[in-house]
């Protein structure tokens, strides 16, 4: 009999379900995308409806439709979901207002009772679990920030002020227990929404990016992944609950007792070459459906003839401000004739790029190591042109894996772990976690990046003064 694990992957954009063997290999994947946020008034970013849930179930449907094996050959489900959002519920566990997204700004504030109805707050983690599980069980590593909790010990807080300060009496919160360890069991009804089998283990992972750094195979602590999503952040792993850091900030990891350190990162980060594309039109999108192609294959292809600091033109992807530099804003510098579309996609590639050095140099620095490995992962991880320039802006080999969802192959593993199927973490991030390629730096347009690196780390001291004079006449 081949045993197979199912990895959950609720994300910002979509819900992803995969379903692995035993020997870490993709046999089946759902994908089901999510609506817009619902704003109604500023500072609020809620989820509609249920499209957490409904979505994950959907995409599950979609994997076991595709798949070929024995679904009672499925022996554990991993549970990884977005983190830092809060989910205010009724005693019988159902929504008693929406799900509130990690960019609401109450998830940063205690909890004030906005409705007569709540019973608990908890996580997306804990709510999903309880979907499919009936428990009011969550997993420990997916709480930080504001929430009761000791970092250190792995467990809610024996200080009754945390509580205070945070408004969230024991009452209001779910049971925890450690990554790799059973949430419950699959019932009846959320097997008849997933169609996955009932009664399978759900098993805890941790908050999604430590998650994916599991799925990314990240076990050494000179290993460097960088997340190229929406939010593009750099990580590394380690032992110690780093405190009192500014370069980094720590999280728990997905494996009991190990931390996940944070760089500051792009808050629009891949979301710049959507923004990027979708300016450029129908024409484009015309223009590259005639090739063959999509916009982004097009223009990549285009920007492979531009040479590296794309003839002078310089981006600095802060498209979206910081919330302790309201006018701060994003630039492109450097114009003066010779640039075109390809020019300005490779610089958007290139700020991204240069602006995540920076970002692993302070923490590096912080944490008193040096990466000797990049891996890269999420969507931007897609394009051949944008690992090139991470690999020569980085001056380090990059490495990109196999199969889709790092997320999701990080929960398969936490599933595996539980079940049996390996016998530790390392283990499994060696099984699931198969790398595709290789990227070496190209020596020439390294130097380039290394020179232009110095000019890149003026820019914003420069700009910064003229936004902020903007700002005060336009906003």
């Amino acid at each position: 009999m081949t045993r197979y694990v199912v990895g959950i992957d609720n994300g910002s954009q979509s819900s992803k379900v995969t379903i692995f063997d035993e020997n870490g290999r993709t046999c089946a994947v759902g994908r089901v995308p999510l609506p817009a946020n619902h704003t109604p008034r500023p500072g609020v970013v809620e989820y509609p409806d249920d499209v957490l849930w409904e979505s994950i179930a959907a995409a599950s449907r979609q994997a076991i439709a595709e798949f070929e094996g024995d679904p009672t050959e499925i022996v554990g489900v991993g549970l990884c979901t977005i983190r830092f959002c809060r989910a205010v519920l009724r005693a019988d566990g159902s929504l008693a207002q929406p799900v509130q997204s990690w960019m609401d700004e109450r998830v940063g504030r205690p909890y004030r009772q906005e409705t007569a109805e709540a019973a608990y707050v908890t996580t997306s983690s804990g709510y999903i679990t309880h979907r499919m599980t009936g428990n009011f069980t969550d997993t420990v590593a997916n709480y930080q920030g504001m929430w009761p909790i000791d970092t250190a010990a792995w467990a809610w807080s024996q200080d009754e002020a945390d509580y205070e300060r945070t408004g969230m009496p024991r009452s209001l919160l779910f049971d925890l227990v450690m990554p790799g360890e059973v949430l419950g069991r699959l019932t009846p009804r959320a097997a008849a929404a997933t169609g996955l089998p009932g009664g399978v283990p759900v098993i805890a992972t941790a908050n999604d990016k430590a998650v994916e750094a599991l799925g990314a195979g990240l076990q050494d602590p000179r290993s460097l992944l960088l997340s190229l999503g929406t939010y593009i952040a750099g990580m590394s792993v380690g032992e110690a609950g780093a405190t009192g850091s500014e370069a980094f900030w720590t999280n728990f990891g997905s494996q009991p007792g190990t931390y996940l350190y944070e760089s500051g990162g792009i808050r629009r980060g891949m979301w710049t070459v959507s923004w990027f594309r979708d300016l450029l039109g129908e024409g484009t999108a015309r223009e590259a459906a005639e090739r063959g192609e999509s916009v982004e294959e097009m223009l990549g292809r285009e920007a492979l003839e531009v040479p590296a600091g794309s003839d002078g033109l310089l981006t600095v992807p802060d498209w979206l401000a910081p919330a302790d530099v309201p006018s701060r804003k994003g630039s492109v510098l450097g114009f003066d004739g010779r640039q075109g579309r390809a020019h300005m996609f490779r610089s958007i590639l290139e700020g991204i790029a240069m602006t995540m050095k920076e970002r692993a140099d302070e923490m590096a620095t912080e944490l008193g190591t040096r990466f000797d490995q990049l891996v890269i992962t999420g969507g931007g991880a897609s394009s051949d042109l944008m690992t090139q320039i991470l690999a020569d802006v980085f001056g380090l080999e990059t490495v990109r894996l196999a199969g889709g969802s790092s997320a999701g192959r990080g929960a398969a593993i936490c599933a595996a772990v539980a079940t049996g199927i390996v016998p530790s973490f390392r283990e499994g991030a060696e099984r699931f976690a198969v790398v595709a390629d290789r990227t070496a730096p190209l020596a020439e347009n390294a130097e380039v990046y290394r020179q232009l690196g110095a000019v890149y780390r003026d820019v914003r001291g420069v700009t910064d003064r003229i936004y902020r004079r903007t700002w005060e006449v336009v906003g």
